[in-house]
C-alpha cells in the first residue's frame, strides 16, 4: 500500500500556503501564494475573499504535484486561518459582499468605544471572555450591517452568510452554492464576541446586543473532527480539522499540558498558555479563549496575549525608514552597538493590544539624544518585541497562578538569535525553537490526522517534537529590573494620544 499523508491549508494574513506532511510530522512539500492587501482609508485593511479561494484551488494540486503524490494518498486535510478576519457572501450566488475585513482593521474604534459603555456590554464581555476592542469580529459585523445599503434586510431574509476565513473555504470546498456546509470551529467562534465561551454556542444576548441575525452564522463544531468530505479541489478527502492560526500553532508545538506556552512571532506576536479544561477569567488584560476541542471531549482553554506589532516593526524600519535593505539586516545593525543607548521604541501604531488594550495609544520613540545612532534604534526595535512579551508573561503568571517554566517559539522572527536571547533574558526562562518551523500548518495537519486515526493520540504527536535551538537567560537581575522600568515608563507615554472620533462612514 502506498504511503499516506496529511495536507494543511494555512490561510494567513498576507498569503495562503498548502503543505503536505508525512507520518513523522516532516514537511514533504510546500507551496505559497500572496494575496493583495487593500487599504482604502486610514486604518482600513481588506482582502479579496474570492482571490483567496482561487489561490487555494491552485495551491492544493500544486502541493500534491511537488510531493509526487495523488489525492488518494491524502488521508485528511486540516484548515487554519487568520482568525478575526470576516467575510460576508451571498448564500445563493456564492459571491462575497464587499471585501473581507481583516483583523488589523481599526475602523470600528469609535464604535467599540460607544458599545463598551452601552447597557448590556459587561454581560457580553463576561460571556465571551474578551474585552471590547476593534480587534474582534462582532463589532465589524455590526458596522457592516449599519453601513452597507440593504445588507441588514438581506441578512434578515436569510440571504447572507457570515464567517471567518475557514468557514468561507470549507463552504466552497464542500460544494458552495451546491450544498456547501456552513460551519466554524470553537477556536474561531471564540474570537467573534458572539460565542458563550462556556457553552460553546452562539449567545443570543450577544447577537441581540450587536444586532446580528442568527441566520447569518455558521454552525459551531469542535476543532478536531471530520466536518465533511471535500467535493471541490480534493474530492472525497475528509476535511477533518479547523483551528484559528494561533491555536493551530499551540497544537503544532504540542502544548497539550496546563502551563505549556508558545509564542508565534510574525507580523504581530501571539502568546498562548494552555490552562487545561479550566477557563481562567483574566483580570490582567488577557484574553480567555478556546485552545482546541477534540471530538466530543471537553474544550481545552488558553490565556492569550496578542501583541499588535512585532515583525511589522522591522518591516517599517526597512520600508518606511529605509535603514535596512532586508529584515535579517536588523540583527546585524543591532549588534553594531552594545545596548540601546537609553532609547526605547513602543510601536503602538494602531493602539496597544494585551495587556493594555488602549486603542487610542500611538507609537513613541523616547530617550533620544545626539548619541543615538541607527544601531541603537535597531536594538530598540528588537527589544520592543522582548519587552512586550514580558508584559504578557507577567499578566499570564498573575492570572493563571502558573509561573512560566519555558517558552516555545516559532515564526519568522525566531531566526534572529539576538532577539531570542533577549527574550530569554527578560523572561528569565529558557526559550526553545522546534525543528519544524511551520507550526501553524503542522498543528492543522496534526489535528486532521488525529481526527481520522492517522496518528493515534496526543502522546504520539508529542513524540514528534524536537528542539532545534535553545536560549538560556543570562541577564543580570538588577539590569533587567531597571530596563523593564524604563520600558514601562515609555509605554505610559503612548496613552491618550489619539482623540476619540465617531465611527467613519463607508
Amino acid at each position: 500500500m502506498s504511503e499516506r499523508y496529511v495536507l494543511s491549508i494555512d490561510q494567513g494574513t498576507t498569503s495562503t500556503r498548502c503543505i503536505v506532511f508525512d507520518q513523522r510530522g516532516h514537511l514533504v512539500s510546500v507551496v505559497q501564494r500572496e494575496h493583495r492587501q487593500f487599504f482604502p482609508k486610514p486604518g482600513w485593511v481588506e482582502h479579496d475573499a474570492m482571490e483567496i479561494w482561487q489561490h487555494v484551488q491552485r495551491l492544493v494540486p500544486g502541493a500534491l504535484r511537488q510531493a509526487g503524490i495523488t489525492a488518494e494518498q491524502v488521508a485528511a486535510m486540516g484548515i487554519t486561518n487568520q482568525r478575526e478576519t470576516i467575510v460576508l457572501w451571498d448564500r445563493h450566488t456564492g459571491v462575497p459582499i464587499g471585501r473581507a475585513i481583516v483583523w488589523q482593521d481599526t475602523r470600528t474604534a469609535g464604535l467599540v468605544e460607544e458599545l463598551g459603555t452601552a447597557p448590556g456590554a459587561e454581560l457580553v464581555r463576561q460571556r465571551c471572555g474578551l474585552p471590547f476592542a476593534p480587534y474582534f469580529s462582532g463589532p465589524r459585523v455590526h458596522w457592516l450591517l449599519e453601513h452597507t445599503p440593504g445588507l441588514r434586510n438581506r441578512a434578515e431574509r436569510g440571504e447572507v452568510l457570515l464567517g471567518t476565513m475557514e468557514s468561507w473555504l470549507i463552504w466552497n470546498l464542500t460544494g458552495g452554492t451546491d450544498g456547501g456546509i456552513h460551519v466554524t470551529d470553537v477556536t474561531n467562534a471564540s474570537r467573534t464576541m458572539l460565542m458563550d465561551i462556556r457553552s460553546l454556542q452562539w449567545d443570543p444576548g450577544a447577537l441581540s446586543f450587536f444586532g446580528i441575525p442568527a441566520s447569518m452564522l455558521p454552525e459551531i463544531r469542535s476543532s478536531v473532527r471530520v466536518f465533511a468530505p471535500a467535493r471541490a479541489v480534493l474530492p472525497g478527502v475528509p476535511i477533518a480539522a479547523a483551528l484559528g492560526d494561533q491555536q493551530a500553532a499551540l497544537f503544532g508545538q504540542t502544548c497539550f499540558a496546563p502551563g505549556d506556552a508558545k509564542c508565534t512571532y510574525g507580523t504581530g506576536g501571539f502568546l498562548l498558555l494552555n490552562t487545561g479544561t479550566h477557563l481562567v477569567e483574566s483580570t490582567h488584560g488577557l484574553l480567555s479563549t478556546v485552545a482546541y476541542q477534540i471530538g466530543e471531549q471537553p474544550a481545552v482553554y488558553a490565556l492569550e496575549g496578542p501583541i499588535a506589532v512585532t515583525g511589522s516593526l522591522v518591516q517599517w524600519v526597512r520600508d518606511g525608514l529605509g535603514l535596512i535593505g532586508s529584515a535579517p539586516e536588523i540583527e546585524t545593525l543591532a549588534r553594531s552597538v552594545q545596548d540601546n543607548g537609553g532609547c526605547y521604541i513602543v510601536p503602538a501604531f494602531s493602539g496597544l493590544f494585551a495587556p493594555h488594550w488602549r486603542s487610542e495609544a500611538r507609537g513613541v520613540i523616547v530617550g533620544l539624544t545626539s548619541y543615538i545612532t541607527k544601531g541603537h534604534l535597531a536594538r530598540a526595535v528588537l527589544e520592543a518585541t522582548g519587552w512586550q512579551t514580558r508584559e504578557v508573561v507577567d499578566a499570564m503568571n498573575a492570572d493563571s497562578g502558573l509561573a512560566l517554566r519555558s517558552l516555545k517559539v516559532d515564526g519568522g522572527m525566531t531566526s534572529d538569535n539576538l532577539l531570542m536571547q533577549f527574550i530569554a533574558d527578560v523572561l528569565d526562562v529558557p526559550v526553545d525553537r522546534p525543528m519544524v518551523a511551520e507550526t501553524v500548518s503542522l498543528g492543522a495537519a496534526y489535528a486532521a490526522g488525529l481526527a481520522v486515526g492517522y496518528w493515534p493520540d496526543l502522546d504520539a504527536l508529542s513524540d514528534h517534537w524536537h528542539r532545534a535551538a535553545q536560549w538560556l537567560p543570562r541577564m543580570d537581575p538588577a539590569h533587567r529590573a531597571e530596563e523593564y522600568d524604563n520600558w514601562q515608563r515609555a509605554v505610559r507615554r503612548t496613552f491618550d494620544w489619539q482623540k476619540p472620533r465617531p465611527a467613519p462612514s463607508p
